[in-house]
């Protein structure tokens, strides 16, 4: 069914500028360390039209990019199910439900090891408090052979998933980090059995039944909480990525609704959507009107209003009322397929630090296998009885499960916390280099800057009043989507909006023949087309009246410069001079809060504009910015961030998106800013949805202490390595003690990333 080319858009897209290379998400189960992910990916890249995988451990999930002619989903999904894994579309419905099933067999596993483990304790017992002659041979053997038996279960059952994982990988050759463990579960359970059996044998008449079910249990217990531990990541990922509904109500040709799955509405199909479900496409309210839920969207908390005309968008939440909701995107084309796009990549993807992890992986376990050899040997002239429990805890304590949990567990805690606060993450390895900032490049509109501007104030030649000139203006900006143009657009709605007789007299003004020059104005003619209301005394035919204007810079209306004013609109006729309308900049609210805590971090500000000098000279001046340049062309930005560069700073660029792609893609670090980012062609690192520029220092913050937190992991797992290891070889550590340690330092490993999803956000508290 996967194969169907119409079911490959529900988990995968068309790569951007290369229509045959398919880019898939997926969960993949049955990992459990970085060596897994290593060996997924080698199935997959063995696949002939699979051009690249990734593949995260830490997430259970893999980006799969694939040639449509030469290969097919099941085709490499296959290839991963012979390697002894499973992989299912990232949009599965049943991922929750595998999840639960998983966590459930865990439970059990840990419920059947720690019962039997407390059992055998009690038989344990009274061999270590007993003196010579309290215990008859009888009796003591009784005690073992029930010991033996109560190991059965936690062997056979509990311990299961790593002889099947070991298993597996000596099937296909390969090493993973269930492979030690299962040796010294093996190990320690036959070496036990033959002193049980066989009490005057070479390995003596020692057994281990309690060291055995202890250190299952500890490692069962580890595995089991970073197993609930990550699915609070995984989880919530899925939550969000799975927020379109199954199916919904759509109107059919008499009028009535029938319930339809998703992937069969269409542009133009009406949709009833019910209070509480999720919209399934983006669209304009056609009836109703409530409250929606577009947190997910645009990191705004609170419920927005939605009545008829206004625009909702996919994966956003009805929260009020019954809505019918017209559809204008669907799929992949929606806001909501583009952000669980990048949540997806995010997801894959792996820090720099966690590359080198993964590639020692291997490496490291086949040095652990060749130390429990040398440390068993080294023992086995000394003390037969004693070597191959000393290679147990030689096995079992230096599995590198912390060191390879280290890194992903907090950059993905991280990448989750900003997600909740309206800040996307493409690439984890951005955190890392965000970390390492010392200057922050900001653009100026759109970003330190609305979009919009506003009309200020209005100069006019004698006779012409500022009303007559803002309707001419609008009958030309009208036809131009400038950010000047749609200021004068703004503004004469506001003034015709009063009810005033002198505003009402001026009629409605149109203009024909418009023709823009980009960068420099408007000119057509504008005729009056109306009838008006002189005075109040009744209905009066005026006379048709039509002038030819202009209206943008003082050189294109043939006018001298505007005394240094860059931010005004001068409009012209035939006369000359015929206004000069001034425009005011309007600045984001947090932008002297989000410099001045950039300052406070020690991180040098630039502002590069493609804006006049005098304009960009007073924004930077009113926010503290002593380095800024205006006039600037995306050579000229890209030109000016390289400088930065080539003397040694790490810099971020924040732009709007929109024209300032080779910048963006050439700073260390990039983000996109405002809502109106095509988010699906962004080449910035991190893609900020809401309106607070104070995400960009917020996001600055948390990326250092993301990094503190990996340090901290990277030291705690090399400590416990460096001590526990001689420890073992030396044969001061027992195996309940070495599954001990090592289910503890995968645990304080994964807790301390946990702290980061807590962490103080600017924009969420």
């Amino acid at each position: 069914m996967l194969d169907d080319p119409l079911e490959w858009g529900a988990f995968s897209q068309v790569l951007e500028g290369d229509s045959s290379i398919w880019v898939s998400h997926v969960v993949v189960y049955g990992m459990h360390c970085a060596a897994c992910s290593g060996s997924v990916e080698d199935a997959l890249l063995r696949v002939p039209g699979v051009v690249g995988a990734r593949v995260s451990a830490a997430t259970q999930r893999a980006t799969v990019q694939w040639h449509a002619g030469q290969t097919v989903p099941s085709r490499w999904m296959q290839s991963v199910r012979s390697s002894g894994y499973q992989m299912v579309p990232a949009n599965d419905v049943f991922a929750s439900q595998r999840r639960k099933v998983e966590n459930r067999a865990a439970l059990w596993r840990w419920l059947v090891a720690g019962l039997c483990m407390m059992q055998i304790m009690m038989y344990a017992y009274p061999a270590y408090i007993a003196r010579a002659g309290d215990l008859s041979a009888e009796m003591e053997g009784l005690l073992r052979w029930a010991s033996w038996v109560l190991t059965l279960p936690v062997v056979l059952f509990s311990c299961g998933p790593f002889f099947r994982s070991a298993w597996q990988d000596v099937a296909h050759r390969r090493i993973g980090m269930d492979l030690p463990v299962a040796l010294g579960i093996a190990v320690t359970f036959v070496l036990s059995t033959v002193g049980t059996f066989e009490p005057a044998g070479v390995f003596g008449r020692e057994v281990y039944f309690d060291s055995l079910t202890m250190f299952v249990f500890f490692l069962l217990s580890g595995r089991w909480l970073e197993l609930r531990l990550r699915d609070r990541t995984a989880g919530a990922l899925e939550s969000a990525m799975n927020r379109l509904p199954d199916s919904v109500e759509r109107q059919l040709a008499d009028g009535t609704f029938e319930r339809v799955a998703v992937r069969r509405i269409v542009v133009g199909d009406l949709l009833r959507m019910q209070a509480g479900e999720s919209f399934a496409a983006d669209g304009v309210v056609e009836f109703g009107a409530g409250h929606v839920d577009e947190a997910i969207l645009s990191g705004e908390s609170r419920p927005l209003w939605r009545q008829t005309g206004d625009t909702v968008l996919a994966g956003s939440q009805n929260l009020s009322a019954t809505l019918g909701v017209r559809v204008q995107r669907v799929a992949t084309h929606t806001r909501f397929a583009q952000i669980v796009a990048l949540m997806e990549s995010a997801s894959a993807s792996k820090p720099h630090i966690a590359l080198v992890a993964d590639r020692l992986a291997k490496p490291f376990l086949v040095a652990v296998l060749l130390c429990a050899l040398g440390a068993a040997l080294w023992w086995w002239e000394r003390d037969p009885q004693r070597a191959l429990m000393v290679a147990v805890a030689v096995l079992v304590v230096t599995c590198p499960c912390a060191l390879s949990l280290a890194t992903p567990a907090a950059m993905l805690a991280s990448a989750g916390r900003l997600a909740r606060s309206g800040v996307l993450v493409r690439n984890l390895q951005a955190l890392e280099a965000l970390s390492k900032v010392d200057t922050v490049v900001f653009d100026k509109t759109g970003t330190l800057s609305r979009d919009a501007l506003l009309v200020q104030h209005i100069e006019c030649r004698p006779g012409v009043s500022p009303a007559q000139a803002l309707l001419w203006a609008q009958a030309l900006a009208q036809h131009s989507q400038h950010p000047a143009s749609r200021a004068v657009c703004k503004g004469a709605s506001s003034v015709a909006a009063q009810p005033s007789a002198a505003m009402a007299s001026e009629g409605v003004w149109v203009c024909e023949g418009v023709t823009e020059s980009p960068g420099q104005g408007l000119s057509g003619t504008v005729r009056r087309v109306s009838r008006g209301l002189v005075d109040g005394a009744g209905a009066a035919d005026q006379e048709a009246q039509a002038m030819d204007l202009r209206l943008g810079s003082a050189a294109f209306c043939g006018l001298d410069p505007l005394a240094g004013d860059d931010t005004a609109l001068a409009m012209s006729d035939e006369q000359g001079w015929l206004a000069t309308l001034a425009l005011q900049e309007q600045l984001r609210s947090d932008a002297q809060a989000c410099v001045q805590a950039l300052f406070a971090m020690g991180i040098k500000v630039h502002m590069l504009s493609g804006d006049a000098p005098s304009a960009v000279l007073r924004v930077a001046q009113s926010l503290g910015i002593e380095q800024a340049r205006g006039g600037c062309s995306p050579d000229g930005k890209l030109d000016s961030l390289r400088a930065l560069q080539a003397r040694g700073q790490r810099v971020a660029m924040v732009g709007d998106g929109l024209n300032d792609g080779p910048v963006l893609a050439a700073a260390q670090v990039s983000f996109a800013f405002g809502r109106a980012v095509p988010l699906a062609q962004a080449r910035s690192d991190f893609v900020v949805l809401g309106e607070q520029l104070m995400a960009v220092a917020a996001t600055v913050g948390l990326a250092r202490q993301t990094m503190a937190v990996v340090r901290q992991n990277l030291v705690w797992a090399l400590l416990y390595n460096a001590a526990c290891v001689p420890l073992a070889v030396a044969g001061l550590l027992p195996a309940w003690l070495a599954g001990l340690g090592m289910a503890s330092s995968s645990l304080l490993v994964v807790s301390n990333a946990l702290r980061l999803t807590r962490a103080k956000f600017a924009l969420a508290d």
